[in-house]
């Protein structure tokens, strides 16, 4: 009777602890609750629960710890600072397979707030643990492991090194030949983490002879491995010139080109992006794209995405614009500078429009004829809009200031310059005017036409300090004009007229000795006005004459 009330006893207590923990860690699902739990003393009953003779509790509390550190960075402090850590690992390998994934569960929680978090894991032996379980033959505890590494290893280089220093390379390209799907995929992305910090870590990844094995998973129809092999591919690629040959020497060109038109926009985004880290190494790797028809499948997909989807892809046509001047043309042709023009008018994420400008930049810098594309484009009104608009950020206004001075120094399309001599600001002002201190003086026709369309009068509208560079190229476009042309434009010419008049003492009377009628103010300035007219006429055309004879 007493062992049975004893048994009892016993029984009871255990089903009790049971009851607890699996209430706190459905609680621990809804994130209302968790602030309250805590409040209560959560954390300091399921401490000695990690230890229960149980395995059950053992399992259920570290699932509880683990979404309460999930939830929050305070919460995960306040796991570390209590030691759970060192008594969650404690015999790790012993366990079953459920206390294991659960206790990098927890392990993944804690690192995932912050690289000092993630520090305190690897310090606590988190690392050995994972590398463990990493071996495991259950894929469960394999995908566990293989995600808490990623975690720690994508904080910084060091976190990454200290990954690769644990061994656990080798076994995450060994991950990549599993069966198992979401295997293949966590460690996929654990490689991207641990390669995107240096070269020196993606060359040990390559070492690891991963490429080959990410190369055949890209055919993979799974949406989700697609993106986290391209995105591994891509951190490798961005490094070198010879970690991005190894990359296409592994076949995957011209076929990436295809998954543009993936349904799914991070593949989209990721394929692009792997082309834009290997077209940026080398103008034989940006050839290889030209070659195998990688500009028009850009800009197709520049055409039909939007935001942060085509953002790869537009930076990849900048690469490539900047890498030659035949290709910037082949841009051209293609009409990828028309499409950025659109998108310069239609996109709404301002990162993106920096980009673009950068991207039209690098293809228009390097002729009059790739200038000449853009000003067609009317790009240059767009960018001097965007960079004037109250609350522009410095890096679109920076990417603006560049583009504009690197395309205009290139520009001899006058169509397109006479605009900027009102609109543009200060510092673009003086490459327009010396674009036509360029032009004007070797070029009659383009000397009239200055005048006529009324760009002389602009330039001596212009306010320019005496000694700066926009000064001395105003000087230079005046000396292509007659004296009495240039004061007949300056500023101020039709009051010193009209005072020229006033001062003016008329002989009509005296020399024809003629009518009682004397001329009204509005006949006299009708006359002048003929007369300067026909004035200037004679002026143009005896300055052309000069010129030409010249």
């Amino acid at each position: 009777m007493t062992a049975r009330i004893i048994l009892q006893a016993f029984d009871q207590y255990q089903k009790a602890r049971t009851t607890f923990v699996h209430t706190v860690a459905d609680l621990a699902t809804r994130v209302q609750n968790i602030e309250h739990l805590v409040n209560a003393g959560v954390l300091d009953l399921l401490r000695p629960l990690l230890s229960d003779v149980v395995p059950s509790i053992q399992q259920t509390a570290a699932v509880a710890l683990g979404r309460m550190a999930n939830h929050d960075g305070k919460i995960a402090q306040a796991i570390v600072s209590r030691d759970i850590l060192p008594q969650l690992l404690q015999s790790i390998s012993k366990q079953n397979k459920f206390y294991k994934r659960a206790a990098l569960f927890v392990l993944r929680a804690v690192s995932q707030h912050s690289p000092e978090m993630a520090q305190v894991v690897v310090q606590s032996g988190g690392l050995e643990a994972m590398v463990v379980c990493l071996e495991d033959f259950d894929p469960g505890v394999k995908e566990a492991a293989a995600l808490a590494l990623g975690y720690i290893g994508r904080h910084n280089r060091a976190l990454a090194q200290a990954v690769v220093d644990a061994g656990a390379v080798p076994i995450l390209v060994t991950c990549l030949q599993e069966p198992e799907l979401s295997l293949k995929q966590i460690a996929a992305s654990a490689l991207h983490d641990i390669s995107k910090h240096s070269i020196e870590l993606a060359q040990t990844v390559v070492d690891a002879g991963c490429i080959a094995y990410l190369a055949k998973s890209i055919s993979n129809p799974d949406r989700k491995l697609k993106r986290q092999v391209l995105a591994a591919l891509s951190s490798i690629a961005k490094h070198s010139v010879q970690l991005s040959e190894m990359i296409v020497e592994a076949k995957v060109f011209p076929d990436i080109l295809l998954y543009f038109a993936d349904p799914d926009d991070e593949v989209k985004r990721n394929a692009a992006n792997l082309v834009k880290e290997v077209t940026k190494q080398s103008l034989e790797l940006s050839q290889l794209v030209v070659n195998t028809g990688g500009i028009g499948a850009l800009i197709e997909l520049i055409s039909s995405t939007k935001g942060s989807i085509r953002l790869p892809a537009i930076m990849a046509l900048g690469h490539i614009g900047a890498i030659s001047e035949e290709f910037a043309m082949a841009i051209i042709g293609s009409k990828g500078v028309t499409e950025l023009a659109i998108v310069l008018d239609i996109e709404k994420e301002e990162h993106v429009v920096a980009t673009v400008i950068w991207a039209l930049g690098q293809i228009g810098k390097h002729t009059p004829e790739h200038a000449k594309a853009l000003a067609l484009a009317n790009v240059f009104p767009k960018i001097i809009q965007l960079y004037t608009k109250p609350g522009t950020s410095e890096d679109l206004q920076q990417k603006s200031r560049t583009t504009l001075k690197q395309v205009l120094q290139k520009c001899m399309y006058m169509s397109a310059l006479e605009p900027l001599l009102e609109t543009a600001p200060p510092f673009i002002l003086k490459y327009v005017v010396g674009q036509y201190s360029k032009i004007l003086p070797n070029d009659p026709k383009a000397r009239r036409a200055f005048v006529t369309s009324g760009g002389l009068k602009k330039l001596q509208e212009i306010k320019a300090e005496p000694g700066t560079t926009l000064m001395e190229y105003i000087t230079i476009i005046n000396c292509c004009y007659p004296d009495e042309l240039i004061n007949y434009y300056s500023p101020g010419y039709p009051n010193s007229l009209l005072e020229r008049i006033d001062q003016y003492q008329p002989q009509i009377k005296a020399m024809f000795n003629m009518s009682e009628r004397q001329p009204s103010e509005d006949d006299v300035d009708m006359d002048i006005e003929i007369n300067a007219n026909s004035h200037l006429h004679a002026l143009l055309n005896t300055s052309e004459s000069q010129k030409e004879e010249n």
